[in-house]
């Protein structure tokens, strides 16, 4: 086998580990919660201590393999995310787990950033569409699965397996990574932006851990709005500072372009609205009705499975129907979802969730494929790369954030230990919120994702 196939399957093998542990999680919360003791908060955590990292650090990941080397940024990468696997398995408290989830995210955010750049140096022309096409075929692959394999772990074998399971995964990337991959730089747009780094990390920090305590220490509290205050400046201060950077992690002017705004503001809805519900989903599916860790991993797949094969197909539709008509629509039928899914009463079977899941399958699917060639194909070329981790930011900033957000509406209907109406209660309420935030991220790309904002035609950059 050529090197550059080896090349393929050892990045797209260390992108499935990496992005599995975003989903894969979900299921073995409640198992979690009762083997450490943790709180509501803590198990928000377990999620956007991962989220939060991720988002943060991969915009500064890519100059960093600029700078070293990509090879050795993405095994040092492989070698931080295998590690804190270990330590996320043999947690012993919520807080040791947290910590070690974001030092997961950041081994994470380090493979994610230099994984197109390797295999963009290996694979030219026609090829180079194929390979680009297994790699977004495997994260949907990992998104689809997720639910399903954290629950057979869980289930089988312990919640802690869910984790060590990387090691042996992350063992194997190494090695033949270290044969395989060949090493490149780019020095002349490597540049980390510490400044960037700071600001834009202090800023999501606050405002999620302001959201997450609001309920508990009290909205008009000193704590919680010093939090969110420092989370407005520091974000304030965050676009001040790229806008004053020769080299910047995030070129903010790319929001004078409507199309771009309309992109990041589509991944962060679908984000906050519809995947930070699968927390909830998942505790209602095993706290409320029982269902094991196997069994809910099981009633997600309806959802999973649509959206994989919807994907392709949206697709191939880029090329004949404008864009904007696929994100708002797919962002419409996410909205239908969530309303179809609110009204959830205490004597609901899970089967309520169902025609939810089902149209939310295919807005899912029919949102991913355009929503990626959106992101690259309204800024030139050479800022492709940026443009593709700023869209990864803003989705997983969605997640964080919403986890936080409903999180925080949830809790002023339903405190841990609550009652069983409670839980349907505040259930309903984020389901009718996400409704809404579905509803403007579909009316916003309407409105701002337009033809004439994309540098490479939509046709080309969906074969891309």
């Amino acid at each position: 086998m050529d090197r550059k196939w080896r090349t393929l399957i050892i990045v797209c093998v260390a992108i499935f580990m990496l992005l599995l542990d975003i989903t894969v999680v979900n299921v073995a919360l409640p198992k979690i919660q009762r083997d450490l003791h943790a709180s509501f908060t803590d198990l928000q955590w377990v999620v956007d201590a991962y989220s939060l990292l991720l988002a943060t650090v991969v915009l500064n990941a890519g100059s960093l393999g600029d700078m070293l080397g990509r090879k050795r940024v993405f095994l040092t990468g492989v070698v931080l995310f295998t590690l804190a696997s270990a330590l996320c398995g043999a947690a012993t408290s919520p807080l040791f787990l947290n910590l070690a989830r974001g030092a997961q995210g950041i081994g994470g955010a380090i493979m994610f950033a230099v994984s197109l750049a390797l295999l963009s140096q290996e694979f030219h022309g026609r090829e180079r569409g194929t390979a680009f096409g297994i790699w977004g075929a495997v994260i949907g692959l990992a998104v689809a699965i997720g639910p399903l394999v954290g629950g057979v772990l869980t289930e089988y074998a312990g919640w802690r397996w869910i984790f060590f399971v990387n090691l042996p995964i992350g063992a194997a990337c190494l090695f033949f990574g270290s044969r395989t991959l060949v090493e490149s730089r780019d020095p002349e747009h490597g540049g980390l932006d510490i400044p960037g780094q700071v600001t834009l990390s202090a800023g999501l920090f606050a405002l999620v851990l302001g959201l997450l305590r609001g309920n508990d220490w009290g909205w008009s509290s000193g704590r919680v709005v010093g939090l969110l205050v420092g989370a407005v400046v520091s974000l304030v201060v965050f676009g001040l500072v790229e806008l004053r950077q020769e080299r910047p992690m995030f070129d903010v002017r790319l929001f004078g372009v409507p199309a771009f705004a309309g992109a990041q503001i589509v991944a962060f809805t679908i984000s906050s609205a519809m995947f930070a519900q699968f927390l909830y989903l998942t505790l209602y599916l095993q706290n409320i009705l029982g269902y094991s860790p196997l069994q809910a991993g099981l009633r997600f797949l309806p959802l999973s499975l649509i959206s994989f094969f919807a994907a392709p197909l949206s697709g191939r539709l880029a090329g004949r129907i404008p864009i904007r008509v696929l994100l708002g629509t797919g962002m419409l039928l996410v909205a239908l979802a969530l309303y179809l899914m609110y009204g959830v009463k205490v004597s609901s079977g899970w089967t309520t969730l169902l025609a939810g899941f089902l149209v939310g399958g295919v807005g899912i699917g029919m949102v991913n494929p355009p929503l990626a060639t959106t992101a690259v194909s309204v800024v030139p070329p050479q800022r492709a790369g940026m443009a593709a981790g700023a869209n990864n930011t803003f989705r997983q900033v969605g997640i964080a954030t919403g986890i936080a957000g409903l999180g925080a509406i949830f809790q002023s209907a339903y405190h841990f230990g609550g009652t069983r109406a409670e839980f349907v209660h505040g259930l309903n309420n984020i389901l009718l919120v996400g409704t809404f935030v579905a509803l403007a991220g579909a009316v916003l790309a309407f409105a701002l994702v337009r033809d004439q904002d994309f540098v490479v035609s939509a046709p080309a950059a969906a074969q891309a």
